[in-house]
């Protein structure tokens, strides 16, 4: 099938999501989510989407760069001073060139200077999900109306903990099903009820934009994406390299364009977004930048060649915890650095019911140098094959794999360990709301 004819450049809506991974309904998560699955019912909702790296900051700096962290220099988290490289150039300011409106409303976690980010206008409503669709709304309803082509980012802190707050529902503990990776256990069920009920006021928030971009009469010319940054806050999950946590939800409508209801399985990297929606704006890509445009998939063209593996990493977060991973359809492998945890959990989740649960199992024993899950045998990867003689080939390939790919991008871990920004990570630790911004 040939490319579809886009008449114009399309405005773009990007709400992204704290902490949410894949947990929605309409990707199989055992919770109600109607007007999520609604969105993916009129658009196309990618399930094999991944991001760079289980943590806020790397993540979201792949989505403004297009490009893997220890690459665009985002290898930790915003607020404890890591910073995008000096001479990258983000998503809006490639937009702004190309004669877009760029606009940030609410929530950001790349810099903690906003202006560094390229923004035209930034909006700082309170950074919840209703507050963050009333501002849309106010946009949308306001300026978006001058007939210039607009990206506007929707920054939400929902799910991220703590999942105790007041003013939000919680799910029954006792009975709620949990996802087939969670283990049972009482403080594992305590932390889910708590965040079904911020994925609840999630989801009412993006039933309220899809309201929003209706009534406006922008919505035939608007692509909307949702997306997210990471795997859920839970042990196992965000700070792993293991799908829980590199898995993400990304739903992409644009009416009459996309042919809507669609499931797509093409593995996908968070770099590829980016590249994406400068196709779309009818801009061009630099060869610096590691993610593909998925535009023809979007587009159903035939022509697209889907990739044969995409990336993960981790280096510092609230503790140091590098590791490097590859993934292809069927395989994931991953290379750790140093003696560390047979699973590290990131301290919001260290210190919570869920984590409490999963200490002795995860900090009793030192992880391997490497890991290797086949995950058509064994989806969950729990079953390390990396010692297994069946696997040899497998093993040398994609360890090989991982070694070129540092060698080419010129890793930093090469070379030894990454050092810490220990003035902004002592001044943090102090405060971790310090600025506003959730400790991550």
């Amino acid at each position: 099938m040939p490319t579809a004819s886009h008449n114009a450049r399309p405005n773009v809506v990007k709400v992204i999501c704290h902490d949410l991974g894949q947990h929605i309904g309409c990707l199989g998560a055992p919770i109600e989510t109607p007007n999520i699955d609604g969105l993916a019912a009129e658009g196309v909702l990618f399930d094999n989407y991944c991001c760079t790296a289980a943590q806020c900051s790397p993540s979201r700096g792949s989505i403004m760069t297009g490009r893997y962290p220890h690459n665009n220099g985002l290898v930790g988290l915003a607020h404890l001073g890591w910073r995008i490289g000096a001479n990258e150039v983000t998503l809006p300011m490639y937009l702004n060139r190309a004669g877009y409106h760029t606009r940030l409303i609410g929530h950001q976690h790349e810099n903690s200077e906003p202006a560094m980010l390229g923004y035209q206008v930034y909006e700082t409503p309170k950074i919840d999900a209703l507050s963050i669709a009333d501002a849309l709304d106010g946009f949308l309803q306001g300026d978006a109306q001058d007939g210039q082509p607009f990206f506007v980012s929707c920054g939400i802190t929902e799910p991220h903990r703590p999942y105790e707050r007041e003013d939000y529902d919680r799910d029954d503990a006792e009975t709620l099903q949990l996802a087939p990776w969670m283990l049972d256990r009482p403080g594992i069920r305590e932390d889910v009820a708590g965040l079904h009920g911020l994925i609840w006021r999630l989801d009412e928030a993006v039933g309220r934009m899809r309201e929003s971009l209706e009534a406006s009469g922008l919505a035939d010319d608007t692509v909307f994406i949702f997306t997210t940054d990471h795997g859920t806050a839970m042990p196992r999950a965000k700070g792993t390299c293991y799908d829980p946590g590199i898995k993400t939800t990304l739903i992409v409508r644009w009416p009459e364009q996309f042919s809507g209801g669609r499931v797509q399985s093409e593995l996908l990297t968070n770099c590829d977004l980016l590249p994406t929606i400068l196709d779309l704006a009818g801009a061009d890509a630099p060869p610096q930048v590691d993610g593909r445009s998925f535009l023809e998939v979007l587009d159903e063209d035939d022509r697209y060649e889907p990739r044969d593996d995409i990336f993960a990493e981790m280096t510092w977060h609230d503790q140091y915890n590098p590791m490097r991973a590859v993934r292809t359809d069927r395989y994931k492998y991953i290379r750790n650095f140093g003696r560390r945890p047979l699973v590290y959990m990131p301290a919001d989740i260290y210190v919570a019911p869920a984590g409490e649960e999963m200490k002795e199992d995860f900090y009793s024993s030192v992880r391997p140098k490497e890991e290797l899950y086949d995950l058509d045998a064994d989806p969950l990867e729990m079953n390390n094959v990396i010692d297994d003689a069946a696997h040899d080939d497998v093993a040398w390939t994609l360890r090989t794999r991982v070694q070129s790919w540092m060698v080419e991008t010129n890793d930093p871990l090469l070379y030894g360990d990454y050092a810490p920004v220990t003035a902004q990570r002592e001044r943090n630790e102090e405060n971790p709301m310090d600025n506003g911004v959730p400790h991550c």
